[in-house]
């Protein structure tokens, strides 16, 4: 119950629903109350704070500083285990089997994958629970991938009783112990991750994946025009921000502390 009640309300004030219920109470101060110099007030700054954050220098420019936390993993170091955090998925046998793998879980799974190829010998491990309603796991719909890209099942473990990261972090340490491994998740999620993993008195070597924050050449309308592609980088900015702040209120405290 704790768990749903925080996805819900996380999710409210995440920006896009923030914003429109800053909007719709400006719509219905306008509408239905005398407030008028508050409703337009609310909803020209949710107008605004929108428009702002659908645009890519604003987006990537508030996500850049979170994904350049790790840079990409290009170390010797040689690993037992690739660990690859659960994300946004569902299962339906009569899509390709990658499409299952929803948003941030492809880009994820594909780093996974190039890291084992470099460690032979290494075993990949897929955590996540189930999504309530769904009888596949995070988990067991990321190792099913794996394998349709030539994975072997023996080379795979599946975790798939964690709901969050910090429940992540606790399996990997039971399943593991102290040995060797590579972290891989998204490039914004990795700061978080590694406190987790770190307060379990785990060293992983960080892998970020699935970087969104584009430094690179685009064509000048893409910098001008308002995308609900940069409009899900904000979002990602804010998802991060409140799940730093529920885990300083739950007393993790920052990397290496313990």
């Amino acid at each position: 119950m704790l768990f749903t009640l925080k996805k819900f309300i996380g999710g409210l004030i995440l920006p896009l629903p923030f914003l429109l219920l800053v909007m719709a109470l400006g719509l219905a101060l306008l509408w239905f109350s005398r407030f008028q110099r508050t409703g337009k007030i609310c909803l020209s700054l949710g107008w605004l704070a929108l428009l702002l954050l659908s645009l890519q220098p604003v987006a990537d420019g508030l996500l850049r500083p979170i994904e350049n936390t790790y840079p990409t993993w290009r170390g010797s170091e040689r690993v037992e285990y690739v660990v690859v955090l659960g994300g946004g998925y569902t299962w339906n046998d009569d899509w390709a089997p990658s499409s299952n793998l929803i948003s941030n879980s492809l880009p994820r799974l594909a780093e996974g994958i190039r890291l084992w190829q470099q460690n032979p010998g290494a075993k990949m491990i897929f955590t996540g629970a189930a999504a309530k309603t769904n009888p596949v796991s995070t988990g067991e719909a990321g190792a099913r991938v794996a394998e349709s890209l030539g994975v072997p099942r023996s080379e795979i473990i599946v975790l798939d009783t964690p709901k969050d990261t910090e429940e992540e972090a606790a399996a990997v340490k039971q399943a593991i112990g102290e040995a060797p491994f590579l972290l891989v998740t998204s490039a914004s999620h990795l700061p978080r991750a590694m406190i987790f993993f770190q307060h379990e008195g785990l060293h992983p070597l960080p892998a970020p994946a699935n970087q969104l924050a584009i430094d690179s050449p685009l064509n000048p309308w893409e910098r001008i025009i308002p995308s609900p592609v940069w409009l899900m980088h904000s979002d990602r900015v804010g998802y991060e921000t409140l799940g730093r702040i529920w885990q300083w209120l739950k007393g993790s405290g920052e990397p290496g502390e313990q």
